[in-house]
Formats: C-alpha cells, sequence, structure tokens
C-alpha cells in the first residue's frame, strides 16, 4: 500500500519560500508520474505541478516561473520549490499520483503567505 507523507510546510511574507518534500512508500514510485495540488474552494483539489519518472514537467500558468517541480527516484521523494510566494498560494499541498490521483491523501503542507 502506497503511503504519502508531506512535509516542509511553514508560514512566510509575500515574496518569501519554501521546499515541500512528499516522501512516498512502495515499490511503484518509478513507475507512475506524481503532482502537487492544492484545494481550491468550491472544488476538488487543482494541478499545481507534475512530473513523470523521466522528468517530463507541467506547471499550472499561475505557479510557471516560480515554482519548480523535482523528484529523487533513489529516495522515491518529490519536491516543490517554491519562490516569490504570494497569498494566493496559501494553502494545503498534497503530492498524489498524476493525471489521476489514485493513492490515500497524506496529511498535506500548510502553507501559509501573509501580505
Amino acid at each position: 500500500q502506497v503511503q504519502l507523507v508531506e512535509s516542509g510546510g511553514g508560514s512566510v511574507q509575500v515574496g518569501g519560500s519554501l521546499t515541500l518534500s512528499c516522501a512516498v512508500s512502495g515499490d511503484i514510485f518509478t513507475r507512475i508520474i506524481l503532482g502537487w495540488y492544492r484545494p481550491v474552494p468550491g472544488k476538488q483539489r487543482e494541478f499545481v505541478a507534475r512530473i513523470s519518472s523521466g522528468g517530463v514537467i507541467n506547471y499550472k500558468a499561475s505557479v510557471k516561473g516560480r515554482f519548480t517541480i523535482s523528484r529523487d527516484n533513489d529516495k522515491k521523494m518529490v519536491y516543490l520549490q517554491m519562490n516569490n510566494l504570494q497569498p494566493e498560494d496559501t494553502a494545503v499541498y498534497y503530492c498524489n499520483s498524476f493525471p489521476s490521483t489514485v493513492f490515500v491523501w497524506g496529511q498535506g503542507a500548510q502553507v501559509t503567505v501573509a501580505s
């Protein structure tokens, strides 16, 4: 059973930076595309960024140029480097498979950006 454990959240001022980490248990890591997600009011979690096992990357338009997703296949970790954070980035961030989120959601990592 795959478990997802996010970490690295916190509170920053506008323009600050944070790096989120997600540990993925199980042997499936190298075979799946992984993504970061965050809730949207009135909707389910929205896609923020995704990375394939071979390093193909896509971003939500509003974070492109500010966020960087990466993964370490040996450590079974996926990361989200977030720079120039804005108040609208405030959310709980989750990792999961992409495009279908097939794993049980972890507890997420809270990111709070104060203006």
